[in-house]
């Protein structure tokens, strides 16, 4: 099962309410310090955290940590940190400037960050309705008995992102999606592009593919020639993943990696849940889990065939471009519970694999047609070109500058 659901998280929320206040109070009197930035990510040290913070190093920025692993990357790529949940992460985050997250206010301590500057970069253009367009955002869990707590916590959420000073947007077309789901007007949504898919626009795409491929190498061992195909299931709140493979899948699957020379790399959500474990043990599949790395985009132009059902990935692939393929077994439930930004075809077309029997059919012919794998790929690049208006890999490079422009006084001393 997932590790995580709206109705936990919220669930928490309101039993910290004394504490969110008692920050709150402690920022209207500590003095910050707009020369000095503090970044945050949920997943770690990636995402458009990292981006930004590689195209404007600066002396005066920490990243707050939440684990060892992430103070351990932080420290392997030189970025100082500090606790995220220490006196000292909120101490930082209370001082800052500049506040910068990829997910939530609890990318970095989140009691703290009332009065800063805050950019939230978000990580990924939603096609699943998010935010306050969403009803899982404000679902109660066990306190459903209460009066007024969906009134409440839709109240809290507003005010926690009316706190956001400069959300970038990949186009005006995702523009619109994110002013509603944050509440937000137009001023602070600009289009800017997304700094995490900077990696994706390099000038020299083969040479990009190379490195991309000696990472995977390093984290995936042993694949060789072998051909690659990621699939990366979204998060469902809570639930496991309805098309995780049972054993005559399995067969299927291990039959076309077989035949093609290709290694499947399940990419469950970091949220989300679900047995992949094939019936025996096989190098035609590996786990490629947030557990071994972060942020999977970067690694997009070293895979061949992408298959998803409701990520944000589908719009990315485009930008290397790279065949897409997708399986959506709950695409009505889904649909009613969870809600899409327009309808689902626009994303998927007309022939969404139900199963893993129809999707392993398409996937044979990706691999097996090089006119096929075209013109997948060709329809992954319309769509992409649809949602980024950028492709020319400075998106964080403008959002530094919009930040820069808004707050002067955080243009501080560059590393």
């Amino acid at each position: 099962m997932a590790s995580f659901s709206f109705g936990a998280g919220n669930v928490r929320k309101v039993l910290r309410i004394p504490v969110y206040l008692a920050g709150r109070l402690a920022t209207l009197v500590i003095p910050r310090d707009r020369s000095a930035w503090v970044f945050g990510c949920a997943v770690g040290i990636a995402d458009g955290a990292l981006a930004l913070w590689q195209a404007a190093p600066r002396r005066r920025a920490v990243w707050l940590v939440s684990s060892p692993r992430q103070a351990e990357e932080a420290r392997r790529r030189g970025i100082p940190t500090v606790q995220r949940d220490s006196f000292a992460g909120f101490w930082r985050t209370a001082r800052a400037g500049v506040v910068v997250v990829t997910h939530g206010l609890g990318d970095v301590n989140r009691y703290g960050v009332g009065g800063a500057f805050l950019v939230q970069l978000w990580h990924g253009i939603p096609l699943k309705r998010i935010g306050l367009d969403s009803p899982v955002t404000t679902d109660p869990g066990r306190l459903g008995a209460v009066p007024g707590i969906r009134w409440l916590l839709a109240l809290a959420y507003r005010r926690a992102q009316a706190q956001i000073d400069l959300l970038p947007a990949a186009s005006h077309r995702v523009r619109g999606r994110l002013e509603s789901a944050f509440g937000l007007d137009d001023a602070r949504v600009p289009v800017l592009g997304e700094p995490r898919v900077d990696v994706l626009s390099p000038p020299d795409p083969r040479a990009a593919r190379r490195e991309a491929r000696r990472l995977l190498d390093d984290v995936v061992p042993g694949l060789s020639d072998a051909r690659v195909v990621l699939y990366a299931p979204t998060w469902r709140d809570g639930e496991p993943d309805p098309a995780t493979p049972d054993p005559a899948d399995w067969q299927s699957i291990l039959s076309v990696l077989e035949l093609h020379d290709a290694v499947l790399l399940v990419r469950s959500h970091p949220l989300g849940g679900g047995d992949y474990s094939p019936p025996a043990a096989t190098s035609r599949v590996r786990m490629l889990g947030s557990d071994v790395v972060p942020d999977v985009t970067p690694l997009l132009a070293a895979v061949d065939v992408l298959v998803t059902d409701y990520s944000s990935l589908a719009y990315d692939a485009g930008l290397v471009p790279l065949p897409t393929l997708f399986l959506a077994p709950d695409v009505e439930r889904y649909a009613r519970t969870r809600g899409f930004y327009g309808t689902y075809a626009e994303v998927a077309g007309d022939d969404a694999a139900r199963s893993w029997a129809d999707l392993c059919s398409q996937l044979a012919d990706v691999l097996g047609s090089d006119s096929e794998a075209e013109r997948r790929r060709s329809r992954a690049d319309d769509l992409s070109r649809r949602m980024h208006a950028w492709r020319d890999g400075r998106n964080a490079r403008r959002v530094h500058d919009a930040i820069v422009a808004a707050v002067p006084e955080s243009a501080g001393e560059r590393s």
